[in-house]
């Protein structure tokens, strides 16, 4: 476990752009530390990967000098624990909707006395026991970025007491998810749902935790930024490809 960069930076009131990751490719990863991303979010959630391509890319960000954030399949303490034990430095987990369910997302990350986090220091996290137990647990504990979505019209209403819980860095907005649960599917342009991406902003930013969310544009990003939002993705790794390459081909093709 490392000194992380991404956390620091947030803490000190910067703001952090990344991107989400779908690609199983680590080639992925080198690229975008070298087009100068501050982080990436693996996305576990909505593309399957075994855990030698978890491994791998992991070793591609560190390489880079990325900083390497996984959102993880669901708020489950295993889940969890296996992603963290590889050395990624902040988990992003979805659909946590209460302040019971934030709870156990911070329990799942920390060690104690912060949580009950399972310890192994044969771990690569711990870099396969060569770093003091002590040291290690400390260092993980406040290292680790803890990111907990909020995209259900649940979560919105139970947000207060969800910023009441000690641990969480990040309520990071999720935009289409939310469309969905207000009802509007892809939506996410549409009056119901900018009111309530403004109603949790407003919420978040008061209470002093950090505002994450996505990106469409750069200049959304700017946008953002300018709003207050520190932790912001642009789009994936896919979407760059398509949309550079679309926007090419339409030129060379003289459809535009």
């Amino acid at each position: 476990m490392k000194h992380n960069q991404l956390k620091q930076a947030l803490r000190r009131g910067e703001s952090a752009v990344g991107t989400f990751v779908k690609f199983c490719d680590p080639a992925s990863v080198e690229i975008l530390a070298l087009a100068g991303f501050d982080f990436f979010v693996l996305d576990t959630e909505h593309v399957g990967m075994d855990r030698q391509e978890l491994l791998h890319i992991l070793r591609a960000a560190e390489a880079g000098g990325i900083t390497p954030v996984v959102r993880v399949k669901e708020n489950d303490q295993v889940e969890i624990l296996q992603n963290l034990d590889f050395g990624y430095a902040g988990i992003q987990a979805p659909n946590v909707d209460t302040a019971e369910q934030a709870a156990a997302l911070v329990r799942s990350v920390k060690y104690t006395p912060l949580g009950n986090r399972g310890l192994s220091p044969s771990v690569r996290a711990c870099r396969y026991g060569v770093m003091p137990v002590r040291e290690y647990t400390e260092t993980a504990n406040r290292e680790t970025l803890v990111v907990s979505h909020c995209e259900t019209l649940e979560c919105v209403n139970n947000l207060d007491a969800i910023l009441q819980v000690d641990g969480i860095d990040v309520i990071f907005i999720g935009p289409m998810d939310l469309s969905q649960s207000l009802g509007m599917p892809g939506e996410t342009g549409s009056r119901e749902v900018r009111e309530c991406i403004a109603a949790i902003s407003k919420k978040v930013l008061d209470s002093g935790r950090i505002l994450g969310t996505t990106a469409a544009t750069p200049e959304a990003a700017k946008n953002l930024i300018a709003q207050g939002v520190q932790y912001i993705l642009l789009g994936s790794d896919q979407s760059m490809m398509y949309k550079w390459g679309k926007s090419a081909v339409d030129v060379i093709r003289g459809d535009t």
